[in-house]
């Protein structure tokens, strides 16, 4: 146990740097998956068929590849077409994309959870359709929604480890570093599921807190 707690002191500087790498990867690649879910969901309920056949089918393709293989693709095949992008790059674009499709079948399942009374007592007041949305649809979708939304989150956060496969220094590549150079796989290895843990929690937590609010409301 002494060893562990001197490992700790000796390594916990240098994960704590791959940790901010992590958190600031998995707040980018959130936020552009909220934003690409929402474009899904608005396209899958377009009036005109071409756009919702663009929505089901990129939903469908996406969802189908493993996130490791998407994250290759744009880090080591684009180069190859012209579009050279750096590691932190590739991973907010490859989580963002592979995470807007789960996004958007959380929205989708909370704007389905609205009440219809409510929508259509906006179109009875004469609100267009994008008052409506922004009004009723989409306050009351993204309440209903919230619970996955938040589980989708911390899976995110979880997730961002799969980008220590093209070289952006988070939390795993860091830890992987410092086994390989120290051979202290169970110190370094205890200590990243420690952190992912402490880092996990407290947005589990933020999920729930929102969610009571929510029922306030």
């Amino acid at each position: 146990m002494s060893d562990f707690w001197a490992d700790t002191v000796l390594f916990l500087p240098v994960l704590l740097r791959g940790l901010a790498v992590t958190l600031e990867l998995t707040l980018c690649a959130l936020s552009l998956s909220l934003v690409l879910g929402m474009v899904w969901v608005v396209m899958g309920r377009a009036k005109a068929a071409p756009w919702r056949w663009i929505a089901r089918t990129v939903i469908t393709v996406v969802r189908g590849i493993p996130i490791i293989v998407q994250l290759f693709f744009i880090y080591f095949v684009l180069p190859d077409w012209g579009l050279d992008l750096p590691p932190f790059a590739a991973g907010v674009i490859g989580l963002g994309l592979a995470y807007s499709v789960y996004q958007a079948e959380n929205m989708r399942g909370g704007i389905g959870a609205v009440d219809k009374g409510l929508i259509e007592a906006g179109d009875a007041l004469g609100m267009n359709r994008f008052t409506l949305w922004r009004r009723v649809i989409a306050p009351l979708g993204l309440r209903h929604a919230l619970p996955a939304m938040g589980n989708s989150m911390v899976m995110l956060l979880k997730d961002t480890s799969i980008a220590s496969t093209i070289t952006i220094a988070e939390l795993t590549r860091e830890g992987q570093l410092l086994a390989i150079s120290t051979f202290k796989n169970g110190s370094v290895y205890a200590l990243i599921a420690l952190l992912y843990l402490a880092a996990s929690l407290p947005l589990s937590a933020l999920v729930r807190m929102l969610e009571r609010k929510g029922r306030v409301a």
